[in-house]
């Protein structure tokens, strides 16, 4: 009987022990979502700005411990923007851009995202914003970027390192177990067929022709000029201002003086 009091006791500490965890992990949950959601609230802020930095992903994948990935995810983006358009407090939206691109999905939602917007919105390219990062770019109401930036860099790639030599000369042998005729298409340890080549060539040309078209809507171009500029090559800015690419020669200080301009108040910025 003793025996199953003391059993029983420690049921009791350890489910305290529990609940009391539970509770914690809750209590700090709920905290750091009341700070998100307030977090526009209380930096007083009437224009939200997004930096895209490094690789432009759908996500942000899991970060290796003690290392930083520069990586931007559209979903942050894009949930940031949509929460400008339901916040009347914020007047305008900003797009600071670093970045060599990344996945062309993710650069298709921003840009969506920002078109979709009624406020005023405008990107700054700095650095560089090419390929994805560039389809971002092109839903802003107006894009800037230095006299040496790199822009553009039109176009999409699936290429990739065919390991298969490697593997033979190591002695390894691809193994081919698939229950579909193109599960093992693009696998690096075996060759691709010419059959296999053409087809996923024809997917990369499909997605180039959409990224051009978007292109040309987004920047009111005629979608034979962003074809012929549509090489993968990167413009500098000055360049790139001439061909359509980008609207003005400018910085962050230049495109706050347009938002200012747009909203008729000073800009107050909260990095998003």
């Amino acid at each position: 009987m003793n025996e199953e009091k003391k059993i029983s006791k420690k049921k009791v500490l350890i489910l305290a022990v529990v609940i009391g965890v539970l509770a914690f992990l809750a209590g700090s949950y709920f905290s750091e979502e009341t700070t998100i959601t307030d977090s526009l609230q209380q930096d007083d802020c009437n224009v939200l700005a997004f930096s895209i930095k490094g690789y432009l992903s759908t996500y942000l994948p899991s970060q290796p411990e003690g290392q930083e990935v520069d990586v931007s995810s559209s979903e942050d983006i894009v949930y940031g923007i949509l929460r400008a358009q339901n916040d009347p407090d914020i007047k305008a939206v900003m797009l600071s851009i670093d970045s060599p691109g990344g996945d062309g999905v993710a650069g298709e939602e921003i840009a969506r995202a920002l078109k979709s917007l009624d406020k005023p919105s405008v990107a700054v390219i700095r650095g560089i914003g090419a390929s994805a990062a560039y389809w971002a770019a092109t839903g802003a109401d107006k894009i800037y970027a230095s006299k040496i930036s790199d822009v553009g860099g039109i176009g999409v790639t699936a290429s990739y390192l065919n390991e298969s030599n490697k593997n033979a000369k190591d002695g390894y042998t691809f193994v081919e177990l698939s229950s579909a005729k193109y599960k093992d298409t693009g696998d690096p340890n075996k060759p691709l067929t010419q059959e296999e080549k053409e087809i996923l060539l024809s997917d990369v040309r499909k997605a180039h022709n959409v990224f051009v078209k978007d292109v040309a809507t987004n920047r009111g171009l005629e979608l034979k000029a962003v074809e012929s500029l549509a090489n993968g090559l990167t413009y500098i800015g000055e360049d790139a201002l001439k061909s359509g690419l980008i609207d003005e020669i400018g910085d962050i200080t230049t495109a706050t003086k347009y938002v200012e301009d747009q909203i008729g108040e000073k800009a107050e910025f909260c990095w998003y």
